[in-house]
């Protein structure tokens, strides 16, 4: 056994486990609170394992699931952005990146590779795994923001244009789950002091 490697791979797993604690916009399905990364990055594995089918085209669904799983766990350092906050985009790249060099080297440097080359792949949305796993992080907003009556669109001021705007690369991952995600989960907010 090579102790060291070892060592650097426990205490990555254990530096991953402040992911619980960075929370998120999103409420619950409930509405009963914010979710936290931990929680949209779980949801996010489940909806590719099962909905992959509706990629525009094949996906490696490990791959894509390896991805969604690791894409926030920058945010134990750079913090969550607000996907509407215009201010705190402006820095988001900047504080990501370094975030990344950070945490991700924390591991050995064959994993540290692994899992970097995974986040930049997510970043750059050029594969169709990574375009799959962009639009399941798309989507599943949506889908909370429609279970809680559009609790953090209101809180946040949010319009349907930021909305249409912020998913303008989604059907590129899967042009069936944007269209029911519009029809679903968007649409029928428009026009009802929800969605303006």
């Amino acid at each position: 056994m090579d102790f060291e490697r070892l060592k650097q791979q426990m205490t990555f797993i254990k530096e991953i486990d402040k992911i619980k604690k960075i929370g998120r916009q999103t409420y619950l399905s409930d509405a009963s609170r914010k979710e936290n990364d931990a929680e949209h990055s779980w949801h996010l594995a489940m909806m590719v394992l099962l909905l992959h089918e509706y990629s525009n085209v094949p996906i490696d669904v490990s791959r894509t699931m390896a991805m969604v799983l690791i894409h926030d766990i920058i945010e134990i350092d750079a913090g969550d952005t607000y996907a509407y906050d215009e201010k705190g985009n402006q820095s988001k790249r900047e504080r990501e990146l370094k975030a990344a060099e950070r945490l991700f080297h924390l591991l050995p440097d064959d994993q540290a590779s692994y899992v970097r080359g995974l986040w930049d792949e997510f970043e750059e949305k050029k594969t169709p795994e990574a375009k799959f796993a962009n639009a399941v992080d798309k989507i599943q907003p949506t889908m909370l923001n429609d279970a809680s009556e559009g609790k953090s669109w209101i809180e946040h001021g949010v319009h349907l244009e930021q909305i249409l705007k912020r998913n303008e690369s989604t059907k590129e991952g899967s042009e069936e789950l944007w269209n029911f995600a519009l029809e679903n989960y968007i649409k029928p907010h428009v026009g009802n002091e929800i969605l303006e």
